[in-house]
């Protein structure tokens, strides 16, 4: 060892006595007994201390250790002699599992004022999970080194591997590699106009290094015009299973629906589009019609779809997300156990709780209003299945894997089955008993908690399922549509939202009520660009020029209450929503240009 390495240490060693004993530093002394009378501690003792502290920096995030330094900071040295000396630097080697090697930078005894100290230094280990001779397994937390389980580190370690995955920088990848459109469409959405590069950066999606820019694997996940190219399993399978079990052999009952894949923002339309058809049974009625019936929620469904590919662990390339579609059931499992923050029970009980292993992905998807945080986005399934009278969702965490459950069976109050049993002679379905329950205790009922109760995202499914009720003389109008629109400003000027309908009794030999149904077309648009301020008030006053409103949604961050830049308008006429258009002049709402678009499904 050189001078000036052997300075180096000395200033290290006199500085550590300075600031004291921490996470990354400790103290171990070579002497035993009270302060009058010290006397050389074992030397079995001390290399044992000395495997065992090393250990533990190593499954933690590497340190130091000086041997011969006091819990008070003195330095008293090692008394021993020069074979005992040794044996303690050995014990770097000696007395740790020869299989799994620590990873120290540098052993060395170092004289200070004439007192010998051992100076270890220790890098954080990556390839084994270390254990000392005998086969004990530490880490260190905080100032200790606690004896703790081998599965639990090799479980963090895989849990930070997949926190950090979607932040590295890919040197390959260039922007031309990104879907240069698509980046448009969603900055649009969050800002007024700005260029693709300085999107990427300011989502901190890019970086420039003062040569180029350099992108993140968030980048490429969101964006990339091949995402396989850079991940080889971006993708949703979905599964269907003839019954509720899986079987092998000859009786092999699973059949592949299809499979998407492409960046998150396709994986998401791609895969719903293949999921959709399967959350609804067509049965032949009694009346020789075919009827639709919604087994779940599809906004459930969705949630859950769009949870999964945003909170996947993509660090697992070799793995896609998994849909099952049984017979009474449908599971949605994605790679990435739970992160350790958060359990199964935080969530089952609606705490919120969530943390983002994806952090950028997340932020993008969000801002987009894609999603929600984990917790928001569980408790929204939740909320939807018991809204619908449907038992709560099973979450599991294990295995390397994240699946939630939706179940295809009713759950219903005492009251709400007594008031339920009176129609069991008309054979309603689950759609029809979901409106039949709403208006328990002569409850008016609005349209939009028909929508939102019954998972109804078709107008046509809404219009067949009002006949249907109307034709068994168990629902009757109450309010004209000129009384709706008189009532709307008082429900947030949303025709949809004023409690119309009221459920009665049947009548034996009663003839079916004429009565008005609504024959609106229900024209959304989609619109962009809108201030965070603005309110429902505010978006009528911009286009009821073009005909009558029937909805404004304007979705809110739930984090400060503001919009999230984006909105859904609905107008009671098809042709009103084609006036606005073809509008060729600009609609200004608090000094912003809003871009009206057609809305796709």
């Amino acid at each position: 060892m050189d001078t000036e390495e052997i300075l180096k240490l000395k200033e290290r060693i006199e500085l550590a006595t300075e600031i004291g004993e921490s996470y990354y530093r400790e103290f171990k002394s070579a002497l035993e007994g009270p302060p009058d009378n010290k006397t050389p501690r074992d030397v079995k003792e001390i290399c044992y201390d000395v495997a065992k502290t090393l250990v533990a920096f190593a499954n933690a995030d590497g340190g130091e250790l000086f041997v011969g330094i006091e819990d008070d900071n003195q330095i008293l040295g090692i008394p021993h002699n020069q074979n005992a000396v040794q044996l303690i630097l050995d014990s770097a080697k000696n007395n740790i599992l020869k299989e799994t090697p620590v990873p120290v930078k540098r052993a060395t005894i170092v004289e200070i004022n004439s007192k010998k100290v051992a100076y270890f230094s220790v890098d954080k280990g990556t390839k084994y999970i270390h254990q000392t001779s005998k086969g004990e397994c530490f880490q260190r937390k905080d100032r200790e080194s606690e004896p703790t389980s081998a599965d639990l580190i090799r479980l963090e370690r895989d849990e930070e591997i997949s926190r950090e995955y979607d932040r590295h920088f890919i040197d390959a990848a260039k922007v031309s590699d990104l879907d240069i459109s698509l980046i448009n469409e969603v900055s649009q959405n969050i800002f007024k106009t700005i260029s693709p590069e300085k999107f990427l950066q300011y989502l901190e999606l890019a970086e420039f290094d003062g040569d180029r820019l350099k992108l993140r694997k968030a980048a490429t996940l969101l964006f990339a015009k091949d995402a396989q190219k850079w991940h080889p399993r971006i993708q949703v399978r979905i599964l269907k299973i003839k019954g509720t079990e899986e079987k092998v052999g000859s009786e092999f009952n699973v059949q592949e629906v299809g499979e998407a894949s492409g960046n998150v923002f396709q994986l998401v339309d791609r895969s719903w589009e293949l999921l959709r058809p399967h959350l609804t049974e067509t049965r032949f009625s009694k009346d020789a019609l075919f009827r639709t019936q919604i087994l779940y929620p599809e906004t459930a469904c969705r949630e859950a779809l769009i949870n999964a590919i945003t909170h996947r662990d993509y660090s697992a390339e070799g793995r896609g997300i998994e849909v099952k579609i049984y017979d009474d059931r449908l599971t949605i499992s994605n790679p990435g156990e739970l992160l350790s923050s958060i359990t199964i029970k935080d969530l089952e009980e609606l705490k919120g709780s969530h943390q983002s292993r994806n952090t950028y992905i997340a932020r993008v998807l969000r801002e987009f209003g894609y999603i929600r945080e984990l917790g928001e986005g569980i408790r929204r399934i939740f909320e939807l299945m018991s809204q619908n009278d449907l038992v709560k969702p099973s979450l599991e965490s294990a295995n390397k894997t994240f699946a939630i459950t939706l179940f295809y069976k009713h759950v219903y109050t005492k009251e709400e089955k007594l008031w339920l049993e009176q129609f069991e002679p008309l054979n309603l379905s689950r759609e029809e008993k979901t409106v039949v329950r709403l208006g328990l205790n002569s409850r008016l009922v609005s349209t939009r908690e028909i929508f939102d109760q019954v998972g109804i995202v078709s107008e046509d499914a809404f219009r067949q399922l009002i006949e249907s009720l109307r034709g068994k003389r168990i629902l009757k109008n109450k309010l004209t549509s000129s009384r709706v629109t008189n009532l709307k400003r008082k429900y947030g000027n949303s025709r949809k939202a004023v409690p119309r309908y009221e459920i009665t009794m049947p009548e034996e030999g009663s003839e079916t009520e004429k009565f008005e149904v609504d024959s609106s077309d229900y024209a959304k648009i989609y619109i962009t660009n809108i201030h965070y301020d603005t309110t429902e008030d505010d978006m009528e006053k911009a286009f009821q020029s073009f005909g009558e409103i029937e909805d404004i949604s304007l979705p809110k961050n739930p984090f400060n209450g503001r919009g999230r830049g984006f909105g859904f308008l609905e107008f009671t006429k098809k042709g009103s929503a084609l006036k606005a258009l073809k509008h060729t002049h600009n609609i200004i709402v608090k000094g912003r240009k809003l871009f009206v678009q057609e809305f796709k499904k």
